[in-house]
């Protein structure tokens, strides 16, 4: 897989988080969590995504082809 490319998923994966963590927070959250226990699917799928982008993202940066092959 591309440097580039591997950096763009690490990178978006990483904003995924980021948002996956502030739609947790926030107040369609905060009812959902009260009515079923958990945050909304919306919140949970975000994490999920971006958690598996950063792997990808990891995994391409570092199982990349060597520079001279």
């Amino acid at each position: 897989m591309n440097k580039l490319i591997s950096l763009a998923i690490l990178a978006g994966g990483i904003v995924l988080v980021v948002f996956g963590v502030a739609a947790t927070k926030s107040f369609t959250s905060d009812i959902s969590r009260f009515f079923t226990g958990s945050p909304t699917d919306k919140a949970i799928w975000m994490l999920l995504g971006g958690i598996v982008a950063i792997i990808v993202g990891l995994a391409g940066l570092s199982l990349g082809k060597p520079k001279g092959v």
